[in-house]
């Protein structure tokens, strides 16, 4: 039996990721197919509330999508490997934490961007938090290989177009995870 819940578990941790971006490339065909790019599912001041559960899934074209998609599997991968709660929890905090941007941010957003940030805030202090060798190992790699993206969290810095406000509520709902699943053993 503990082969078998071993085994729904790690096809859960392969399959996830892969099925968040099958919806939002599904989205993206979609539109570039039958809206010629102009079906875009952004979250803004008096857009509709249910796209804060759309605008992750909706990509400015497949340049886009496809920058989001090579990052957002590493992502998703090292953080479920610290639990399927970690991974909703950081989900969960980003969506929280783009409320304030849905009613108060005067441009609209749209894109994995924030769900990027917010994995990547969560895989930064996680190692810090749990101080386990594993976890600071983990927060160092993505440190090494993605901190270079931090600049795009400071406003005036990031390139333009590109949403600094999504990427630091992004990583800001993944810090709040961070703190939110840890518990002292």
């Amino acid at each position: 039996m503990h082969q078998a819940k071993r085994k729904h578990q790690f096809y859960l941790w392969i399959s996830l990721p892969f099925l968040l971006v099958a919806i939002a490339w599904l989205q993206e065909i979609i539109d570039q197919l039958l809206f010629a790019g102009n079906w875009n599912l952004p979250i803004g001041p008096g857009l509709p509330w249910w796209r804060l559960f759309t605008a992750p899934f909706s990509h400015a074209d497949f340049s886009h999508l496809i920058a989001n998609t090579v990052v957002f599997l590493p992502l998703s991968w090292l953080v479920l490997s610290q639990g399927i709660r970690d991974y909703i929890a950081v989900l969960i905090y980003v969506v929280l934490m783009e409320i304030p941007l849905m009613l108060f941010w005067p441009i609209a957003i749209h894109g994995m961007s924030g769900f990027l940030y917010g994995l990547l805030g969560y895989l930064m202090l996680i190692g810090f938090i749990k101080r386990r060798i594993l976890t600071i190992m983990i927060s160092i790699v993505c440190l090494f290989f993605y901190g270079g993206t931090l600049y795009s969290l400071i406003p005036g810095v990031s390139p333009a177009g590109v949403s600094w406000i999504g990427h630091i509520s992004g990583f800001g709902g993944g810090a709040l995870a961070a703190f939110s699943v840890y518990k002292e053993p």
